[in-house]
């Protein structure tokens, strides 16, 4: 009866967060009565376990714009400058322009790029285009900013691609963007080269914008290499979210980015440029101190360090993978090939007293003290996502209680 109250707390996607129902499900957990520790494959937060650390690079570059004394003020509400032309040449390294800084907004990580990108695109009666399953984020700034969220599928056997016709059927005039995540969350997935200009040419056709979040871009480890969607810009323009937090391991720092790809000028008109800088005015940004320090942290970082952190997430997600075609009741559709988590299916009907993804994730939290996300917290309910940047050990550990559990409760 507990575990049935708290999952009636959860409510639709648009009024739910990842952290809200992990803090549910963390209060179910006794590891007093399973004598188990709890391990959370929930959230994406890698700096949990000891095997990822941020980079000497960036520890050096904050503690020494922290002691310079220069960056205890306030910084311009767009971003240092010097901050903003290191990001925009970070970027421009994949792109076939070079970016402006003056197009780069530096926001309180990519939960903030996302709150402007909304922000700036809302009007009375818009809608925008959500992926499903989505980071949940997006459907409640929207629905804070009074924008109607419509849902186009992805198709798990074909890599999560996007539904197009789906994208073109629910679009009208009153259509503000479409949001495309690559690589992936909650799916594991890389987009290819053609799939994302298939996406920009079907925005094109449609007038609208799209919203690319790429806060795990470069984070790719499958066939596909990471596209970043700017790439398209002259087909249609592209508003890129991104951040420090997960490529540099450091996601309590809040740094992320807005950017505006739009090398034909089709987007960047006076009246936008003004809606954006007078949200920054309002919201402000990260820490002045943080910000001064990303020169040295893209221009200083070596390659080894990314490679260590790829080579990792390969590992756990091939163990991931494997455990899970091991498991009887869950089925996964595809491997994923990027990201830090991705979306597999329990079987409920070979489940005995389980009745649906709220009811299994609750149940395993209290049984076996491990944590996983519910997939209606991402829109896809009955499947849920596992996070599988955690450390070897307490991973293999995880799956082997998920394996216990699904076997006794399988018929």
């Amino acid at each position: 009866m507990e575990l049935q109250n708290q999952a009636q707390e959860i409510d639709a996607p648009t009024t739910i967060t990842i952290k809200g129902i992990l803090g549910l499900l963390m209060s179910s957990t006794d590891p007093k009565e399973s004598g188990k520790r709890v391990i959370s494959l929930g959230i994406g937060d890698p700096t949990a376990y000891s095997c990822f650390h941020a980079s000497n690079a960036a520890q050096e570059g904050v503690v020494e714009a922290l002691r310079s004394t220069k960056f205890n003020g306030y910084a311009p509400t767009a971003g240092l400058p010097q901050t903003r032309e290191a990001i925009a040449e970070y970027l421009s390294r994949d792109l076939p322009y070079k970016l402006p800084a003056d197009s780069v907004y530096v926001t309180a990580g990519c939960t903030q790029a996302i709150e402007i990108a909304l922000s700036v695109l809302a009007r009375p009666g818009a809608n925008i285009l959500l992926p499903r399953p989505c980071f949940p984020i997006y459907g409640l700034c929207a629905s804070f900013r009074n924008i109607e969220v419509r849902y186009f599928d992805l198709h798990p056997e074909q890599g999560w691609e996007v539904d197009l016709d789906a994208v073109a059927d629910l679009a009208d005039h009153n259509t503000v963007a479409m949001v495309i995540i690559n690589p992936g969350n909650p799916c594991g997935n890389v987009y290819s080269y053609q799939h994302l200009k298939k996406i920009a040419e079907t925005a094109k056709r449609l007038g609208i914008v799209v919203i690319a979040d790429e806060v795990y871009g470069h984070l790719a480890f499958g066939a596909n290499p990471f596209v970043p969607m700017g790439i398209f810009g002259s087909i249609a323009p592209v508003v890129t979210l991104g951040s420090l937090s997960k490529r540099w391991l450091v996601p309590g720092w809040r740094l992320g980015w807005l950017v505006i790809n739009d090398p034909d000028g089709s987007l960047m008109s006076p009246k936008f440029v003004e809606r954006i800088k007078k949200y920054c005015d309002i919201c402000g940004g990260p820490a002045t101190f943080i910000q001064a320090a990303v020169p040295e942290i893209v221009e200083q970082t070596q390659d080894v360090f990314f490679r260590k952190t790829i080579n990792i997430l390969k590992q756990t997600s091939d163990i991931c993978y494997q455990k899970i075609e091991d498991i009887n009741g869950i089925t996964c559709p595809t491997k994923p090939k990027g990201a830090m988590a991705f979306m597999v299916k329990p079987n409920l009907s070979r489940m005995k007293d389980i009745s649906d993804d709220i009811d299994f994730c609750f149940k395993l939290a209290k049984e076996e003290s491990v944590i996983i996300l519910p997939g209606l917290a991402v829109g896809l309910k009955n499947w849920i996502r596992i996070t599988f940047a955690v450390d070897v050990p307490a991973l293999e550990e995880a799956m082997e209680r998920l394996k216990s559990f699904c076997g006794r409760h399988s018929y």
